[in-house]
């Protein structure tokens, strides 16, 4: 034994300045500042199971971080163990028979027993060479990474060195003896505290590596094979008086054209190629809230439901969350990007495609139904987008249907077998400059949208050399279906199972706007964005620097104080160099002159500044709406002004994918005193008014007022049209175009070159709100309304001023000429 230990002892004094010198951990999670030790207590570091050079490695990180020192043995008391443990390797036996290994824990509880002030701490420690999900990859099978199957020692040896440079370290949170006793005999203690250990080490691996994949052709095969795809194919091979086995290998042609095929090499070659893309093209990615995901991945089958702005998001979120720890997702990718060279690479990457509506199609529906259900059911994450789109008008669109219900049945389903819980996570994407910037504005003047082809994606590497700013993914607060669906339908668990539940259509919209919603409190204000808000929000596109430089503070400083959404984030700097970088993106310019510089956007810039205005102009919504109630009259009593917005909030919170308010009253007061602490407005009796003294005060309030100017006018717009005719006259198709026409109408007279004001989606959406808040009904296809509309209606003609007010009824009233 003497001899044995010291030929060990000489083998790792030769590999650990190995080790050393070869290895470069490229993410240590969370990092060893961070850990919570208590530094009076021993601490024993704890792997998933025996391998020299994760021992190694981990003896490096100590010495290099200052960490408790992992290399040796401790002594507690009389007990002498290793300072590094490993659970024994599942489903070995030693030498000896009849005997199994078992965990190291047992002297220790044992001395605890005797003497609690022999405490120690127990830290979890999972190293990953590499991380290659389980697949059959060939030789980067045998070569590659860190795996679901356990590896041997010749397979270890090549792992490190091809891996050496790609080494991922995840610290557990440390785990206290004391907390772990429960009086019960040593040997079932022993035991508790390995599987508490195992369970950790479990989802950690599944957070990381994710779920066990499958060969895709046998995926495949067993979605054809499944129930569900069988009862199609008699459908549809009765319907086309066809063979069952033409339409199954239909079946089998459209899993193909659907299934991803993600593969290691791929994911590994597109992290290194998206790194260096990243650090070429943007300056930074900021990456905020991932932390709360971490904690719930390994428990939940995670659905990513990022907002959609560019075609960059596909690759950005899996990059993000690659970099982070967490296993890149299954993405769902339109068909349309299913194109020669780029397809493929996307395929192995993770995505899978879909064709933009297959509802005529019972078969392609039932074998994507089924592909979704066995990635889910299996705890793969997923990516989709609800909206369907990329926003060509920089506002989160309504969220679509059909993902959202094909998630949910899949729920309802794996529930009945057993399954796990389903975590939405609404990402925000905010880019200060995107790569469609031209394409998009074409798109918003009328122009056809392009196809995609692989050499028009080749054409975007021309812009690659120009500045794009920095990006921000900030991770709004995640969405436990279950817990949703218990405070939306109550006794669901107990209803008989049924594909289609009654109450399915009703929820699926509710999911949507929830979600919608969660994805906005999380917008990140930047540079761009916050100088659109301001420069957009003048007469002419042109502003002063010293009153945008105050104006862009005000805006921060509102947030700061009465944030518009619980996770949204605010940029770094000064409004002064904000204004140089929107500068150096080419989105304004700055025009020198004596009195002091002025700042100016032409036609084309105004524009782009319009896309990334609307990405945040939700967070200014109370307040924008509040300053415009002071344009026009210049004193208003609390109960007054709640009065004269209340009917309206609900609306514009709808529009613009905004929790509304539970009590307006309360979140008023509270804006109104941020206001007057802003000097923007001055107490008067019980009341608030303008500013009589401050012209500067004035300015800025009107500039702030006028951010809900162009919503409030579609609205008085729509209601002049509707209230035009009796009840019952207008459909929502003729409602919609008509206002549409008014309100291009109306930016034409005025000069207002904003293709985004007269959008019919917006209006489509006004008509669903006031539809969703009771104002309106559908009789026939037809839209019936009551007294109460018009007095409503009538009531909140009071915020516009007289010559406003003039010039939309003379608009409407020559448009109805």
């Amino acid at each position: 034994m003497g001899l044995a230990r010291m030929l060990a002892g000489a083998l790792r004094a030769a590999l650990t300045p190995l080790i050393r010198r070869w290895t470069r951990t490229r993410l240590i999670e969370p990092a060893p500042t961070a850990l919570p030790l208590e530094p009076t207590l021993p601490v024993l570091y704890v792997l998933s199971r025996p391998a020299l050079s994760d021992t190694l490695l981990l003896e490096t990180l100590a010495r290099t971080h200052g960490l408790p020192g992992a290399s040796g043995r401790r002594r507690t008391g009389s007990v002498t163990v290793p300072a590094c443990l490993a659970l024994p390797a599942p489903g070995r036996r030693l030498r000896r028979r009849g005997r199994r290994p078992t965990a190291p824990f047992q002297p220790l509880i044992e001395q605890y027993r005797r003497d609690p002030a022999h405490d120690v701490q127990l830290v979890p420690v999972s190293v990953f060479w590499g991380r290659a999900p389980g697949k059959r990859f060939g030789v980067w099978h045998l070569l590659a990474a860190d795996s679901w199957r356990l590896t041997g020692r010749l397979r270890r040896l090549l792992s490190v060195a091809v891996n050496g440079r790609d080494v991922e370290v995840q610290f557990g949170a440390p785990l206290r003896l004391s907390e772990l006793d429960d009086d019960r005999d040593p040997a079932l203690t022993n035991r508790k505290v390995a599987r508490l250990l195992r369970g950790h080490f479990r989802r950690t691996r599944t957070r990381v590596l994710g779920p066990d994949l499958s060969h895709r052709r046998t995926l495949i095969d067993g979605v054809v094979a499944s129930a569900e795809v069988q009862r199609a194919i008699g459908e549809v091979a009765a319907a086309e008086k066809a063979t069952r086995p033409r339409i199954a290998r239909r079946a089998r042609r459209y899993g193909r054209e659907i299934a991803s095929d993600m593969t290691y090499p791929v994911m590994r070659f597109m992290a290194g190629a998206l790194r260096r893309l990243w650090n070429r093209l943007y300056d930074g990615v900021e990456v905020r809230g991932l932390s709360r995901v971490k904690a719930l991945a390994g428990e939940h089958a995670l659905v990513y439901v990022p907002c959609h702005r560019s075609h960059i998001d596909y690759l950005l979120l899996s990059y993000v969350l690659y970099r982070e720890g967490l296993m890149p997702p299954h993405i769902a990718a339109g068909r349309n990007l299913d194109m020669p060279l780029i397809g493929p690479l996307l395929r192995r990457g993770g995505a899978f495609f879909m064709r933009r509506s297959f509802r005529d199609n019972r078969l392609y529906a039932a074998v994507f139904n089924e592909y979704l259900h066995r990635l889910l059911s299996r705890g793969h994450p997923l990516e989709y987008f609800m909206e369907g789109g990329r926003s060509r008008s920089g506002r989160l669109l309504p969220a679509r249907p059909g993902m959202l219900a094909m998630t949910l049945r899949s729920f309802l389903r794996s529930r009945r077998e057993g399954g796990r819980d389903v975590l939405f996570v609404p990402v925000y994407l905010g880019y200060e400059r995107i790569l469609e910037n031209a394409s998009y504005q074409r798109e918003m003047r009328g122009a056809e949208k392009r196809r995609e082809s692989p050499l028009a994606l080749a054409g975007v590497t021309r812009r690659l050399r120009q500045p794009h700013g920095r990006v921000d993914v900030n991770v709004g607060e995640p969405l436990s279906l279950s817990a949703f669906l218990d405070a939306q339908v109550p006794g669901w668990r107990q209803a008989p199972d049924a594909p289609r539940p009654a109450w399915l259509n009703r929820i699926v919209p509710a999911l949507g706007e929830t979600l919608s919603r969660r994805i906005n409190a999380a917008a990140a204000l930047n540079p761009v964005n916050l100088v659109a808000l301001v420069l957009l929000a003048t007469p002419h596109r042109a502003i002063e620097v010293g009153l945008l430089t105050q104006q862009l503070a005000l805006l921060v400083a509102l947030q700061r104080r009465l944030p518009g959404g619980r996770d949204a984030s605010l940029p770094t700097g000064t409004p002064e160099a904000w204004i140089e970088q929107v500068a150096t993106l080419g989105m304004i310019d700055r025009h020198p002159h004596p009195l002091g510089d002025i700042i100016v956007a032409d036609e084309r810039q105004a524009g782009l500044l319009g896309w990334y205005r609307n990405n945040v102009l939700h967070l200014f919504a109370l307040a924008g709406l509040t300053a415009f109630a002071f344009r026009h009259q210049a004193a208003h009593r609390l109960d007054d002004l709640a009065a004269l917005l209340g009917p309206g909030w609900p609306i514009l919170a709808r529009e613009l994918s905004i929790e509304p308010a539970p009590a307006l009253r309360d979140d008023l007061a509270a804006m109104l005193e941020a206001l007057g602490e802003e000097g923007l407005l001055e107490r008067e009796g019980e009341g608030w008014r303008r500013p009589r003294e401050s012209l500067a005060a004035g300015e800025q309030l009107d500039m702030l007022g006028a951010l809900m100017q162009p919503s409030l006018e579609r609205g008085y717009l729509l209601l002049s049209v509707l209230l035009s005719e009796p009840s019952g006259h207008f459909t929502a198709e003729a409602l919609t175009e008509r206002s549409r026409l008014l309100a291009e109408r109306l930016a034409l007279l005025s000069g207002r070159d904003a293709p985004e004001f007269f959008d019919a989606r917006l209006f489509a959406g006004l008509v669903e709100s006031l539809t969703a808040c009771g104002w309106l009904a559908a009789d026939d296809g037809r839209l019936t309304f009551d007294e109460a509309l018009r007095e409503a209606a009538r009531e909140s003609r009071a915020l516009f001023d007289p010559a406003l007010r003039h010039r939309l009824q003379l608009v409407s009233r020559r448009g109805e000429e």
